[in-house]
């Protein structure tokens, strides 16, 4: 897709969600309806635009195992990533099963940007890395920050996300996010994959 119809099917999704949340809320609008609305917005625009960092490292983690014996699924280091957010979601006050499922989009996510890369670079070896970098030194501990602030995110949003227009808000702010940080068609299908499970309305 070029990338002034990218930015234009951004814009329009946005304007589709925006719209489906003015329906879910104008049939018990309030006078603090709107401020609330903004909050909610904003509070889940901080979680996207996390999800969306997170995405952008998937290229420095795929770089630094293309061409290695290092697999993309990595189980073991998963495992330890799932088992640390359920310790700490603990400790937040937050539901360590919702969280855990959080996360696992979220290196689910990752893992498909990193197949499509491999497979790009398969098919076009003149758009390989030409640089490898260090994964223990330098993209996990930039990941392991980012699992810090997500953590926190989710527990100053734990109210929203239970919110029955959590959903409309959600994907509008990813929207946003995926146009502030200039997301192509692999990353948007990432970021796709990342936000199933940020909701917990029944």
């Amino acid at each position: 897709m070029r990338p002034h119809r990218l930015r234009s099917t951004l814009i329009t999704a946005l304007m589709l969600a925006t719209a489906t949340v003015s329906a879910t809320t104008s049939a018990t609008a309030h006078t603090s309806t709107a401020p609330a609305s903004a909050t909610a917005a904003s509070s889940l625009g901080a979680l996207t635009e996390l999800f969306a960092e997170r995405l952008l490292l998937a290229d420095k983690v795929a770089a630094a195992k293309y061409g290695t014996e290092s697999p993309i699924d990595d189980p073991a280091r998963e495992r330890q990533i799932l088992d640390d957010v359920a310790a700490r979601a603990a400790g937040l006050g937050l539901e360590p099963h919702s969280v855990t499922t959080v996360f696992r989009d979220q290196i689910e996510a990752n893992k498909l940007v990193q197949r499509g890369l491999y497979a790009r670079w398969d098919a076009h070896p003149d758009e390989r890395p030409t640089e490898r970098p260090d994964l223990a030194k330098e993209v996990r501990p930039a990941l392991d920050r980012i699992t810090t602030r997500l953590l926190a995110a989710l527990q100053e949003t734990a109210q929203v996300r239970a919110d029955t227009s959590c959903e409309p808000r959600l994907y509008a702010a990813a929207t946003l996010s995926a146009y502030g940080h200039r997301l192509d068609v692999l990353h948007l299908r990432g970021l796709g994959r990342a936000l199933p499970s940020v909701c917990v309305t029944n």
